[in-house]
């Protein structure tokens, strides 16, 4: 029997600084939020979360399945725009559940496979000296793993760029030796590639970091290239990280059946919340592949990503992202976002506690949308050296 108390009376979409929030109230009072995590195309985000807004207001807020499938299903036309919008109100919706029966979201996804999870921090740096500093900071501060680290560094999008094949690989293997030298030999490494490379580059970076343990290679290849990120998985021991950047089951079933993956890289603001993720997840347990949830937004994020990776058997680590506040490519000390929330989880010996507060469990303050002005990023590519776009 249908309730109105769990009505939705009101969907906004809220575009504060670099995030987009969907704030969602029923007519019991209840208000929940999530968050999109297409900050790439913020604006079409936004306007497909207003659209689905239309749709929702006077349906049941406890129908999550049928209103996923529905904002999935409705005309097939979707992509990561119109799924990071779709994530933001299911995000909202386990949200609200949550609230109206007054337990955490991950006691609705089957209960706590453990109590706290791993995290790693974040380095976002333009030089070598800058990013070992990083490393040695993040260590002190009790994290156990380190990623966003990567060895062609956060260089200005408007410097040109060119390194030989050669340079390539030596550039890998002496900076990354360099991280490990900074962290010691317990500290793992999260190398992250940013789509840079090409399958043989991979393939020989992957080799010559296999002395240094590295925990993985993250986005070695552009991520629509689903057989050549296979090949590179079973060329090379150091395992490969991938998927951030998938906006559907349906993708990571593509890429995990071939092998090579170990780690799936699930974007809960991007591939259908968490509902989404939590598909996904049971897809990567069925390869033995673990997750480790996407992040590099606030804490609303990180918030749903921690209820799918409490629930969940196949957890490996999650993304803690200090820096790129303002979308700035600079590391920073405090969690992304966090003076828009009321509360936030903090590491402590590279790990944070599972929250047992109703819903997700994080709370956006009740002025966010004056907090921060909207940011929007233009389209813009750095160059190689003769011209062509380069991806980082």
């Amino acid at each position: 029997m249908k309730s109105s108390t769990h009505r939705i009376t009101s969907v906004e979409a809220l575009h504060v600084g670099q995030f987009l929030y969907a704030r969602i109230r029923t007519e019991a009072g209840l208000t929940g939020f999530g968050e999109a995590g297409s900050w790439g195309h913020i604006e079409a985000a936004k306007a497909a979360l207003e659209k689905f807004g239309e749709y929702l207001v006077g349906k049941d807020a406890n129908q999550i399945e049928r209103h996923w499938n529905v904002m999935q299903r409705f005309s097939h036309f979707r992509g990561t725009a119109v799924n990071a919008a779709v994530s933001a109100i299911d995000i909202a919706l386990w949200d609200l559940l949550g609230k109206r029966l007054q337990v955490p979201v991950w006691q609705l996804l089957g209960g706590a496979y453990r109590d706290k999870l791993r995290v790693y921090g974040h380095v976002y740096a333009e030089t070598l000296d800058e990013v070992l500093a990083d490393c040695r900071r993040l260590r002190a501060e009790g994290f156990t793993a380190i990623g966003h680290i990567n060895p062609f560094l956060d260089e200005p999008e408007g410097d040109v760029y060119f390194r030989s094949f050669a340079g390539k690989v030596r550039d890998a293997k002496e900076r990354v030796m360099a991280f490990r030298e900074a962290v010691g030999p317990d500290v793992d490494l999260l190398i992250e590639m940013h789509r840079r490379l090409n399958p043989a580059e991979a393939i020989a970076i992957g080799q010559v970091l296999e002395p240094l343990t590295p925990m993985w290679l993250e986005d070695p290849l552009r991520p629509e290239f689903y057989t050549q990120m296979t090949t590179v998985g079973h060329a090379i021991r150091v395992p490969v990280a991938t998927g951030e950047r998938f906006s559907t089951p349906a993708e990571f079933h593509l890429q995990l059946a071939g092998g090579g993956v170990r780690y799936a890289r699930t974007s809960v603001c991007v591939c259908g919340g968490i509902t989404g993720a939590k598909k996904i997840a049971a897809l990567a347990e069925a390869q033995n592949v673990d997750i480790a949830p996407h992040n590099p937004l606030s804490p609303i994020s990180l918030a749903a990503c921690m209820q799918v990776a409490a629930s969940v058997p196949n957890f490996a680590i999650q993304e803690y992202p200090t820096g790129f506040e303002n979308l700035v490519l600079k590391s920073g000390q405090n969690l992304l976002g966090s003076d828009l929330v009321k509360n936030h989880p903090v590491p402590k010996e590279g790990f944070i506690t599972v929250p047992d507060a109703p819903g997700i469990g994080v709370e956006l303050v009740d002025d966010v949308e004056h907090r921060r002005a909207p940011l929007h990023r233009p389209v813009s590519m750095r160059s190689t050296i003769d011209g062509a776009p380069l991806d980082q």
